[in-house]
């Protein structure tokens, strides 16, 4: 007998989509096809609604230990969960301590597989002092190593000069592991924010012109460069705007084992919108221009995009509130409503379709990262999913946030698109407002 049977649900995979039933057991999927008359402890009926893989989130800062009144494990994994993500890889700076040894990694994972309601890997950090670590956290189980090429804004975890990204990056790739980066030139950003401060510019344009484009654009072609050397994979996150994204899809062109990130906020929100909304859009890189943003969603819809990940970057609100815009908590709050975010302005605005949304929130990471058994519908696979009513439309309330400090820039917005339930090995963990597990 069936521990679930999931009956009606158009199921969209990377590769195309059928409508089928689809039956679990043990955690995988064990079943498909049409009118399955299989027996099962429970059965859901599905009809009308999307079934696809969960999102894998590549990129969050859930901060615990150390940081809990930031986000903890608890309240992020909610959050996740009730925005279909069944997978996330926690970034390893906003812990205390930060993750760059393997007695902080196996403090961390405890807490994790104690706490997270969802799947949870973590980066490990790749930092000047910490070269003789990387291969002691590779075999105690990090996804891989984070690295920052400008200041971090943790004091404990500083910026990677180029001789710790090449010995780094050739490390990592004699371990078979891959390296990402936070791109932005150092200098340059460095440089800038000291220039405007020194001259009493502290405003939020003044923040925003200390971090060009340039910046972001001059540091991927140095990582591409160093990754190109040490034959090391290299996963640029974050990526802003589309020249960077075209840069990394030329380096792949020519060979370089390179990808890239791009976030929803970077897809919907504008230099216009941190001018409108302050520091709750605050983030690094920052926002763009409207040109800029269109230019990005171009380069994803032509294909120079492989992965879509939140960054969710939450904080108490008293680091959002400086009348010096340079010190206000940089990091957005919206793992939560990244699937909303790329019905609504990708699939439903500009035609992006379910299967490539599905390819880039899902397959892609699972690929990328060596997930060998998840990002995919199919018999065999972990029963790692997500039934979504495309139809439902909303608005985003700030009670209808399940993060520790309930602020977002998405608040407000009209939204489609609901995550009806999201299943983790098996088992359901949110199901119209409610969590189990």
């Amino acid at each position: 007998m069936l521990d679930t049977l999931i009956c009606g649900a158009l199921i969209v995979n990377a590769s195309g989509s059928i409508k089928a039933d689809v039956g679990l057991q043990n955690g995988k999927i064990v079943v498909m096809g049409l009118a399955l008359s299989e027996l099962a402890h429970e059965t859901l009926d599905a009809d009308g609604l999307v079934l696809m893989p969960g999102l894998i989130d590549p990129h969050v800062h859930l901060n615990e230990p150390g940081r809990e009144h930031w986000e903890g494990l608890e309240t992020g994994t909610r959050a996740l969960a009730a925005g279909g993500v069944t997978t996330f890889f926690d970034m390893p700076l906003n812990s205390t301590p930060v993750v760059t040894s393997v007695a902080a990694f196996r403090h961390k994972q405890a807490l994790v597989e104690q706490k997270s309601l969802v799947n949870g890997y973590q980066w490990g950090g790749l930092i000047p002092t910490n070269l003789g670590d990387l291969e002691g956290l590779h075999q105690a189980g990090v996804i891989g190593f984070k690295a920052f090429m400008s200041n971090s804004g943790i004091d404990e975890f500083p910026a990677a000069d180029d001789y710790t990204l090449f010995r780094g990056m050739q490390i990592a790739a004699k371990l078979g592991s891959i390296v990402a980066v936070h791109a932005e030139s150092d200098t340059l950003t460095g440089g800038l924010s000291q220039e405007a401060q020194s001259l009493g510019k502290t405003s939020i344009s003044d923040y925003l012109a200390s971090r060009p484009a340039l910046a972001e654009q001059e540091a991927i072609s140095r990582a591409i460069l160093l990754a190109k050397e040490t034959n090391c994979a290299l996963y640029v996150v974050h990526t802003s705007t589309a020249e960077g994204a075209s840069l990394i899809h030329a380096a792949r062109l020519q060979g370089v084992n390179v990808t890239c990130e791009t976030c929803p906020h970077y897809l919907v929100l504008t230099d216009a919108d941190v001018e409108r909304l302050g520091a709750v859009a605050k983030c690094a890189p920052p926002l763009r221009s409207h040109s800029q943003q269109e230019a990005l969603w171009q380069a994803l819809l032509g294909g120079k995009v492989q992965t879509i990940a939140s960054d969710h970057s939450p904080s108490s609100p008293d680091l959002k509130n400086d009348p010096n815009f340079f010190k206000v908590w940089g990091g957005i709050s919206g793992c939560q409503s990244t699937l909303q975010l790329l019905l609504t302005f990708g699939h439903f605005q500009r035609g992006l379709s379910l299967e490539r949304m599905v390819e880039m929130t899902s397959t892609n990471t699972a690929k990328r990262f060596g997930l060998a058994d998840t990002g995919r519908i199919e018999v065999g696979a972990n029963a790692d999913m997500v039934l979504v009513d495309l139809h439902a439309e909303s608005v985003l309330k700030a009670e209808d946030l399940y993060y520790r400090h309930k602020q977002s820039p998405y608040v407000g917005m009209n939204l489609r698109g609901k995550v009806m339930r999201t299943i983790v090995a098996g088992k359901t963990v949110y199901h119209e407002g409610n969590f189990y597990g």
